[in-house]
């Protein structure tokens, strides 16, 4: 039986890594895992070991916001090392969380590791921090991509797929997007969805609150499952619908407002029209401003520009995200442009990750 060691520190990365491990059980039946993840998947895959630190440990939003888990970010990277030789691990799988990964990767370094480093999700480096490439390149055995353009920066990555299209089991068809396109206002089921971490949760509820009472029909108040049971942090969610199943909510809807994120290109790609909204402490998008040199933020509109494509949704940021906006952009929708575009992205994407990833992990 193979043993990985995981660094998943965000919630998408656990999402990600859960199918991976579902694609692995498939087809090469036993493993175990130490490290940094979600304690959950310990019982769903009857793991041997739990984790050394759960991954919602390490959650923060902006450069702020990060600066208190640096020491005890140190602290993991070090006992990480140490684990990797005490329990013989066969594999190192890092995802995302450069600001941990890249550290950790060097410390196995120079401690001398011999065990294969994968890295899974790679660092948005064609956003900023391009002089990560050559550290990245060489500290990493493996470079597994999920976007089609990251080999423009990489030299050594291998497109494996994008994890989307694993976790999205349905995808809205023609007669959905008629249904959507015949409702009345006050007919249509409208989603929203503030964000996974309690900061953005709090800037954004306030105003998707009051943004609701615009609408008459269904809506939906879409909650990560690990906050199913923290409901307080939302405030006011009387007149909302609880679900947390994202891409269930996402198709049953017919519109949605969303924080920026992986759940944008999750309703891109389920074909549900939305707007993105997105609000920050101010020295984190001040800061951003001056590194990061995109047109967009949001991931589906990202992967468009690269393809030279117009933008697929709208996007406010800081104080444009206000109620009359967010309702003015749904009132002015173009909805049969958002439909003429998402068929090009699932094309773009080509294929789903995990079982080209679980792949990987086994020959390794």
């Amino acid at each position: 039986m193979k043993r990985f060691l995981v660094c998943a520190l965000e919630p998408s990365a656990n999402l990600h890594l859960k199918e991976v491990l579902k694609a692995y059980k498939d087809e090469y039946k036993e493993f175990d895992l130490v490290g940094i993840y979600d304690e959950s998947l310990c019982e769903e895959f009857s793991l041997n070991s739990k984790p050394l630190y759960s991954s919602h440990e390490f959650s923060a939003m902006g450069f702020i916001e990060i600066l208190p888990l640096i020491f005890k970010a140190k602290k993991a990277i070090k006992e990480l090392v140490n684990l990797s030789f005490e329990k013989n691990v066969n594999a190192i799988l890092c995802i995302d969380s450069p600001a941990f990964n890249i550290p950790f990767a060097k410390a196995l370094k120079k401690a001398n590791s011999k065990i294969k480093r994968i890295y899974y999700i790679l660092p948005q480096v064609w956003a900023w921090k391009k002089g990560r490439i050559p550290i990245i390149e060489s500290h990493f055995d493996v470079l597994a991509s999920i976007l089609p353009f990251d080999d423009k920066f990489f030299g050594k990555s291998t497109y494996v797929g994008h994890p989307l299209l694993d976790e999205i089991k349905e995808f809205k068809n023609e007669d959905d997007i008629k249904d959507t396109l015949s409702k009345k206002d006050n007919e249509k089921i409208i989603a929203f969805l503030p964000g996974s971490r309690k900061s953005e949760i709090k800037r954004l509820m306030p105003i998707f609150k009051d943004l609701s009472a615009k609408f008459s029909g269904k809506k939906i108040l879409c909650v990560p499952e690990f906050n199913l049971k923290r409901l307080e942090i939302y405030g006011d969610i009387n007149g909302f619908e609880i679900q947390s199943n994202t891409p269930k909510v996402l198709k049953n809807s017919d519109f949605a407002f969303i924080c920026s994120g992986t759940a944008t290109l999750e309703a891109a790609l389920v074909g549900t029209p939305f707007v993105l909204a997105y609000k920050a402490k101010a020295i984190d998008i001040f800061i951003a401003k001056i590194f990061v040199k995109l047109k967009h933020i949001g991931l589906a509109n990202i992967f468009l520009d690269f393809a030279g494509k117009d933008e697929l949704n709208p996007e406010f940021l800081q104080d444009e995200v206000n109620v009359k906006n967010l309702y003015d952009a749904y009132l002015d929708y173009d909805y049969q442009g958002f439909f003429d575009k998402i068929s090009f992205l699932k094309s773009y994407l080509k294929f789903a990750s995990a079982k080209n990833l679980a792949k990987i992990l086994y020959e390794i």
